[in-house]
């Protein structure tokens, strides 16, 4: 409570928008955690696709339970590429600033896209909808919410507040 208090004062008094710890050594914003979690929820695909080659003969297997038919499973590796790409853009923020702040509204674009596919698709096969295609709209909608409204996160891809 008093730190808490302490620190709203500081942002106060100097005017600043961030602490000098929330800046790595390189003068970056460092990268919230959400935009990690958002990350791995845009290249789920590629993560299931890397554990199942792992696991050997079960790999198929859990391949078909979360994915019972190619199609959805090809349409999530490609719309897992621009969050597999952001994970190696992040080293090159300060390189690459024009693409960096470009690839928010790659990733905002895949979202939605992410989020409409799976229920259009759903409509036109009058195919009932699982519960984990549910869960994983409901978080892809959570993380579009955040990609577009956490200050934090937006701030992390503008170059001016990255010097």
């Amino acid at each position: 409570m008093v730190l808490r208090l302490t620190v709203s004062l500081f942002i106060k008094r100097f005017n600043v928008k961030y602490l000098p710890d929330d800046y790595d050594n390189k003068g970056q914003l460092r990268l919230p955690l959400s935009f990690w979690a958002i990350l791995l929820l845009q290249a789920r695909t590629w993560l299931l696709f890397v554990m199942a080659g792992a696991s050997g003969q079960q790999g198929s297997q859990l391949l078909e339970l979360c994915y019972p038919d190619n199609h959805s499973f090809w349409l999530g590796l490609c719309l897992g590429v621009p969050a597999a790409f952001g994970l190696l853009l992040t080293g090159y923020r300060q390189r690459l600033p024009r693409l960096w702040l470009a690839w928010r509204w790659v990733l905002l674009v895949t979202l939605v896209l992410t989020l409409l596919l799976p229920f259009f698709r759903s409509w036109q096969d009058d195919v009932g909808t699982s519960d984990l295609l549910l869960l994983t709209s409901l978080l892809d909608g959570v993380a579009l919410l955040t990609l577009l409204y956490s200050r934090r996160l937006r701030d992390c891809f503008d170059p001016a507040e990255n010097h």
